[in-house]
């Protein structure tokens, strides 16, 4: 028996704001829309949910097809439901994901030629893409300080003084590097490495690399991350 067939029926799109960070800034990937409507501008990637499919299905597959990407940070952020929207009635749900650019630097493979640009020269986005992507980061910055989410921006093994460069460009401000360091060896989640990056200086920086199972002890404890 259909129940509900007096009703309306809308279209659900998924939108994924996609941050990566190149050592130096938080970027977007972007690409330029190949249909219609607002072809040619700038855009998210996104698509739309198929019959039998859960939204966070569908986030990863529109982003697997679209980029090539796998095995992501990727979380559901809002629902856009204005009427006018789009040109037709169209309910978007965004997510947004962190993804390593070490790791995802070229796009070969996906359906569309990606883009990444800085948050700082960010073009304007087709429908209320802009809004997203000022919310995703308004929810990125609360939970990098709540969090450890900030590490899947980074290579698995990192310098302090990348990962100091990673948060002061996620909050869009410079830290005081001898407060930044004792506070975050002060929560004992950071395996220091006998290896050293050297592309910076000839002395080099000790690499580390983010303990998990110690993050996991710490939350067993009630305690947690906080910078």
């Amino acid at each position: 028996m259909i129940y509900y067939s007096s009703y309306c029926k809308h279209l659900v799109a998924v939108d994924c704001i996609i941050f990566g960070f190149d050592q130096e800034k938080i970027n977007i990937l972007l690409h330029k829309r190949k249909f219609e409507p607002y072809k040619g501008n700038w855009s998210l990637f996104g698509g739309f949910l198929n019959e039998k499919e859960n939204l966070d299905a569908a986030a990863v597959r529109i982003l697997n097809s679209l980029t090539g990407f796998t095995n992501i940070y990727l979380e559901q952020l809002f629902t856009y439901g204005n009427v006018d929207r789009d040109s037709e009635r169209v309910i978007s749900v965004a997510y947004y994901a962190l993804i390593k650019t070490d790791q995802y630097s070229s796009f070969e493979g996906g359906e569309y030629d990606a883009v990444w640009f800085p948050l700082e020269e960010l073009p304007e986005l087709i429908l209320d893409h802009n809004i997203m992507v000022n919310k995703a980061l308004r929810r990125l910055r609360r939970k990098a300080s709540s969090e450890p989410i900030g590490f899947e921006l980074l290579p698995d093994k990192f310098s302090l003084p990348r990962l100091q460069r990673l948060y002061e460009a996620i909050y869009g401000e410079d830290f005081d590097k001898r407060n930044f360091r004792k506070k975050i060896l002060s929560m004992g989640l950071l395996e220091k490495l006998n290896e050293k990056d050297k592309t910076e200086s000839k002395k080099g920086a000790f690499l580390f690399r983010f303990d998990k199972d110690k993050y996991d002890e710490l939350i067993g404890k009630g305690e947690g991350f906080e910078l």
